[in-house]
């Protein structure tokens, strides 16, 4: 007697394997997708919070340059900036609104017109990251 599988028992499986695939992947891709979302959201919200600890602990005004291509924290007066993160769009994540600057005092307020919303969105996910001239920053499920 032979041990081993059958032909019609190896199709078999390859039949519900792809079955279960088929059925699996478009939430995994969904996934995915807001995993993705989530940690660009949150990486605008670390920026946030560096740049306000920054401006609060060097004593100087701190910039907020949020781009799609990069985030950036530069003291003002500074040739250079502090720091350079990547931007949503480094993650094929689209960003609605403008790019916006955003200017922390040394006490750690916000000045001129700093109230933003940023809308990021990937695929079906998206989230907006509400920030208020108080300092409050909010992540908020859709759009």
């Amino acid at each position: 007697m032979k041990s081993g599988f059958t032909l019609p028992e190896v199709a078999l499986a390859l039949v519900i394997a792809g079955l279960l695939l088929g059925i699996a992947l478009p939430r995994l891709t969904a996934l995915k997708q807001e995993v993705t979302i989530e940690q660009a959201a949150q990486s605008l919200v670390s920026a946030h919070r560096r740049a306000r600890t920054l401006a609060v602990t060097r004593g100087h005004p701190a910039i907020l340059s949020v781009a799609e291509r990069n985030l950036r924290i530069t003291l003002s007066g500074a040739p250079q900036p502090q720091w350079v993160g990547p931007g949503p769009a480094e993650h094929g994540i689209a960003v609605t609104g403008a790019p916006r600057d955003l200017t922390f005092s040394p006490l750690g307020i916000t000045t001129g017109f700093s109230n933003a919303t940023f809308t990021l969105s990937l695929g079906a996910a998206a989230r907006s990251v509400v920030i208020s001239r108080l300092g409050r920053i909010r992540i908020l499920r859709g759009p």
